[in-house]
């Protein structure tokens, strides 16, 4: 686990929030037009639907040194791809295992369900989500997640060998 930093108020969390284009969305965009007032510090990466999402997003978004990720698609029954947002919450499931499996705070991987009429409720997730980001403190184990004997490995069975010499000619 992470150990919070001495200054935690100082510390402003790189929040990626992966969401769905139908619901939550738009539901910030609605919290945006009624000019309520949410942490700054989410990025939005803008999704046609939460049940398509890849893991390897969200592990992209760590990668690239987020320090919290929120997922978050329309209400259960209410998917405008009719069952979408239950195979997002299967796999949520599932990832937020191997996070722990891998040594990651799960906390930082957070899931919610806001639809496009709750604008309030997208500020109150943001607020809470980066709140307790910022207790638990920067992340920086992703600096482990590349140059560490794992991204080693990795790198060495994805790169290239050079060609055998009976097989150049």
């Amino acid at each position: 686990m992470t150990q919070p930093t001495a200054n935690t108020e100082a510390f402003t969390p790189r929040m990626v929030g992966i969401v769905c284009n139908w619901g939550t969305y738009t539901g910030a965009d609605r919290a945006g037009t009624s000019r309520l007032k949410y942490e700054p510090a989410v990025r939005m990466v803008r999704v046609p639907c939460t049940g398509r999402i890849d893991f390897s997003l969200i592990l992209k978004a760590f990668e690239t040194g987020a320090d919290g990720v929120i997922v978050s698609g329309c209400h259960p029954n209410d998917c405008h791809y009719n069952a979408g947002n239950f195979h997002a919450r299967r796999r949520f499931a599932a990832f937020r295992e191997l996070l722990g499996f891998l040594g990651i705070d799960q906390r930082r991987l957070q899931f919610f369900w806001v639809s496009a009429a709750e604008g309030a409720k997208w500020r109150d997730v943001v607020n809470k989500v980066t709140t307790e980001v910022r207790q638990i403190g920067p992340f920086t184990q992703y600096q482990r997640m590349i140059t560490g004997a794992f991204g080693e490995a990795l790198q060495k069975s994805v790169l290239p060998t050079p060609l055998p010499e009976e097989v150049k000619a």
